[in-house]
């Protein structure tokens, strides 16, 4: 179960949650920014056709993030209690601009996959047998 961060974003309530549970074991997890994120979503974004106005907007956002490198953008706390486990996710406002982006380009991407027009195995031949 995702806890309701968005309302209750204080971690501690969280913790106290699962203490009151009897929970004796909380993990941690942190995500920290990385170049390898913002490269993978410029290759993605090469690889799509969407106008090039808006391919540009989404290149220089991109670049803009390369100043969040080394930062924290998520942080997630979880506890298990059979037989669910209670999943607490907080991320910065840029990650989630950063996924809304690249929700956009894989979007892109699949309306080409499903282009009816395409050739079919790339060669662009067909058979009328």
């Amino acid at each position: 179960m995702i806890w309701e961060a968005e309302n209750y974003p204080d971690y501690r309530m969280f913790v106290a949650a699962a203490e009151a549970a009897g929970v004796r074991l909380v993990t941690v997890y942190a995500r920290q920014f990385t170049n390898d994120m913002i490269d993978d979503a410029m290759d993605r974004l090469e690889d799509t056709r969407l106008p090039r106005d808006e391919q540009q907007a989404l290149e220089m956002r991109l670049r803009e993030m390369r100043g969040y490198t080394g930062f924290t953008c998520q942080i997630e706390l979880s506890f298990d209690l059979a037989p669910r486990v209670y999943l607490f996710d907080l991320r910065t406002e840029w990650f989630d601009d950063l996924n809304e982006m690249l929700d956009r380009i894989d979007d892109a991407s699949d309306q080409e996959d499903d282009d009816p027009g395409a050739p079919l195995g790339g060669g662009g031949y067909y058979s009328k047998n």
